[in-house]
């Protein structure tokens, strides 16, 4: 069940140990992608457990724009009457991405070979977010797009005939692999991309599943051109992401424990596990098994006392979206965790490296921003609390302020949390199911 109606402002304090089981929402990631191909497919494709946070529905609203049906039935279950590669239309007005990322890159790889006039917007976070590094590669391929700001949305699309290119990426990033890899689909001869360290393969499995004829040789990566697309079942793995906010609060709270049920576990998706087991926590995977093509397992979390570490470099990739809450079990860790070399933080959402420094500041931490980075000095003992502190309008940021206020001796008051909706519009209720003190 959602909250339908999450407020701007919500509290977070101490309470009792967190006990239960729960399944988080869909994986968002898997969520877009799975919208993405079921539309571009020929066939009804269905997808189970999607994600009904705003930043999916979005990708839903921009297809049906482009005369994809997408229709929700009695169970929960969103179908989707494909076209083809060569089958959408163009939209009769500016498609609104709002606040996701994923569905503005991800799109304009589709939108690049489509025969028709596109323009792609989205909030004022997105709007600021560097959309450049989509347009480098797009542009080598022939695709003509035009942006505000050198790189910046609104993006104009006018749809070419694109060329295949190899294009080496800059930093990883699953988002850019994956406009290039969208926009390959539909160009004679395919395209390719070399990582410099492997970012996550959702698009490449769901590719495949769809029919697609994708190769990894190592860190590079191809796709044939003009594939035919199937329709498919897609049952969409509980999301690890969202599952890293209950995980560490379990970890966090004494005395508690937790089960996380049906969640995604791809091994490009699990750096926060290796990184929280290398602190000492104890997380369990039980059941393991596989939805959809993406392995999926249990993970049963108990109360551990964690200690700080230095974030190995190769894991970072594995673990982008999942630092902010990171920070909040180094903060009450013993001893010293640095991480270094994650730049990338800086141009998300927000500037995830400030937000959480001024945030765990504001709660009592020893924090050092570094420019990729941040030095962090734990308080296993607990954090002071009694603030109200800034989430920056960023959904993870909120989320993980509001998890750190559960081990605070005061209560923690978090502002402009609405954004929560937008990748996990249940996080209330499930916190507070588990036993967290939790609310406006």
């Amino acid at each position: 069940m959602n909250d339908t109606q999450q407020t701007d402002t919500l509290t977070s304090r101490s309470g009792p140990p967190l006990h239960g089981g729960v399944t988080v929402p869909g994986d968002k990631s898997i969520s877009h992608r799975a919208i993405m191909l079921g539309a571009l497919a020929e066939g009804e494709t269905e997808v189970h457990h999607l994600l009904e946070g705003e930043d999916v529905l979005r990708t839903v609203a921009a297809f049906r724009h482009m005369g994809v049906r997408i229709n929700r039935d009695g169970a929960g279950i969103y179908r989707i009457q494909g076209v083809g590669l060569d089958g959408l239309r163009e939209p009769d007005d500016v498609l609104d991405m709002g606040n996701s990322g994923t569905a503005m890159r991800l799109l304009s790889g589709v939108l690049a070979s489509q025969p028709f006039f596109s323009v792609l917007t989205g909030d004022d976070s997105l709007r600021k977010r560097p959309m450049k590094r989509i347009i480098t590669p797009l542009a080598q391929m022939g695709a003509r797009i035009l942006s505000r700001d050198q790189g910046r949305a609104p993006l104009v699309i006018q749809g070419s005939t694109l060329i295949p290119i190899e294009y080496t990426l800059p930093v990883a990033s699953a988002q850019v692999k994956s406009a290039v890899l969208l926009a390959a689909l539909n160009t004679a001869g395919g395209g390719a991309v070399l990582e410099p360290e492997q970012s996550r393969d959702h698009t490449e499995r769901m590719l495949s599943a769809f029919g697609a004829q994708v190769q990894r040789d190592g860190l590079r990566v191809t796709v044939d051109g003009w594939p035919d697309l199937v329709a498919q079942s897609v049952v969409v793995p509980g999301d690890i992401s969202s599952a890293a906010f209950p995980l560490v609060a379990a970890l966090l709270v004494p005395d508690s424990e937790v089960l996380l049920q049906g969640v995604g576990v791809n091994p490009t998706r699990t750096g926060l596990l290796e990184l929280l087991t290398m602190m000492g926590a104890t997380i369990e995977q039980r059941q393991p098994r596989q939805a959809g093509g993406e392995p999926i397992a249990d993970l049963h979390v108990r109360h551990s006392p964690l200690r700080g570490i230095d974030v190995p470099p190769e894991l970072i990739p594995r673990a982008i979206d999942e630092f902010p809450i990171f920070c909040v079990a180094a903060a009450l860790a013993e001893g010293e965790t640095r991480l270094s070399g994650a730049a990338e933080l800086r141009v998300k959402e927000s500037d995830r490296i400030h937000a959480m420094a001024v945030g765990l500041q504001a709660l009592g931490v020893e924090v050092t921003e570094l420019a990729d980075g941040l030095h962090i000095i734990g308080r296993p003992e607990g954090l002071s609390g009694g603030v109200t502190v800034d989430s920056f309008t960023d959904h993870r940021i909120a989320m993980s302020l509001l998890v750190a206020g559960l081990r605070c001796r005061e209560p923690v008051v978090v502002q402009r949390c609405a954004n929560i909706q937008t990748s996990f519009p249940t996080f209330q209720s499930i916190l507070s199911g588990l036993g967290a003190v939790l609310g406006a």
